[in-house]
């Protein structure tokens, strides 16, 4: 039998709105929407433009993704699961901090540079601050070399952060290596979670004092 917390957590989630108009219009999860949502206000998602999905499964940021490159573009989604094919989109198994992993994303970008990349990667969250911010601060560090080894100068990034002592000095710290910075709590996202966006624009090409 289900705890009760977990019991409460799966009737919240079929009563979401947002679970049910991702079946009812064909996208993988309610994660979509909040791509959506932030691209409504930021702009990001162009046609023929190369992504890169950081913590793709189970598809459903780069399924929006790849409906706004259109067949020009190319977005490659990274992950540790498998998750179903999604037209235009390439997928990768494998851990993002593995440098083969990064080597084969390179080569499916024939060692060009991306115009933006996404995360929306999080870790399990244990609710104390001394065990969570670490684990926090390592996938935003990770998302930050990975920009330094295929993100193009003037790209974009969207990364899903938790507030956290750490994360907010991480974030002042990237307004010194994007031109332009917006912090965002989309409409989808559960009013319970911590959890917020960052929507980086104008890279400089230099992120090491981010995570240093």
């Amino acid at each position: 039998m289900a705890k009760p917390k977990t019991r409460n957590w799966i009737q919240n989630h079929v009563k979401d709105p947002h679970v049910k108009k991702s079946k009812s219009e064909g996208y993988r999860s309610r994660a979509s929407y909040k791509l959506l949502q932030i691209d409504e206000k930021d702009k990001l998602l162009r046609l023929g433009m190369t992504v890169v999905d950081l913590g793709a499964a189970p598809g459903g940021w780069s399924q929006v993704a790849s409906r706004a490159v259109g067949k020009k573009g190319l977005v490659l989604a990274v992950d540790l699961l498998p998750f179903k094919s999604i037209p235009g989109v390439r997928a990768i198994k494998g851990d993002i901090a593995d440098d083969r992993v990064v080597k084969r994303l390179q080569g499916l970008m024939d060692m060009k540079r991306a115009d933006l990349i996404m995360s929306d990667m999080a870790p399990n969250l244990a609710g104390i601050g001394d065990i969570d911010g670490p684990k926090i601060m390592d996938l935003a560090n990770l998302t930050m070399v990975v920009c330094e080894k295929v993100l193009k100068k003037e790209g974009f990034l969207v990364v899903k952060l938790f507030h956290h002592e750490e994360v907010h000095g991480f974030v002042r710290r990237l307004r010194t290596v994007f031109n332009t910075l917006k912090i965002r709590k989309p409409a989808s996202s559960r009013a319970s979670s911590s959890e917020f966006y960052v929507v980086a624009k104008g890279y400089k090409g230099c992120v090491r004092c981010c995570y240093e």
